[in-house]
């Protein structure tokens, strides 16, 4: 992604967050940014929000501890009651 692209990106989840219709985040491992996230609206039966995360190829051993922490957090913190969010292997 060039940094147009990147920045107009940016723009649009900026945007996004204030309307209060999406949320993009920042996955980070001390300073360093390893990863997002995306809380995005859905129109798949059964689900009220759908969630993505990626990490770094580099980061590939903390993919499933991000997602550990973030259906967590979804469940303690967010209002939604069924997220469609792609299961990890825990082990």
């Amino acid at each position: 992604m060039s940094l147009e692209a990147n920045m107009s990106d940016l723009v649009q989840h900026a945007k996004e967050f204030e309307q209060r219709t999406a949320f993009a985040y920042s996955v980070l491992d001390n300073d360093a940014v390893i990863g997002c996230l995306y809380i995005n609206p859905t129109t798949a039966a059964g689900h009220d929000v759908l969630v993505t995360s990626w990490v770094r190829e580099s980061s590939a051993e903390l993919d499933s501890v991000v997602w550990q922490a973030v259906s967590e957090w979804l469940a303690s913190s967010w209002p939604f009651a069924d997220p469609e969010y792609a299961p990890r292997s825990l082990g």
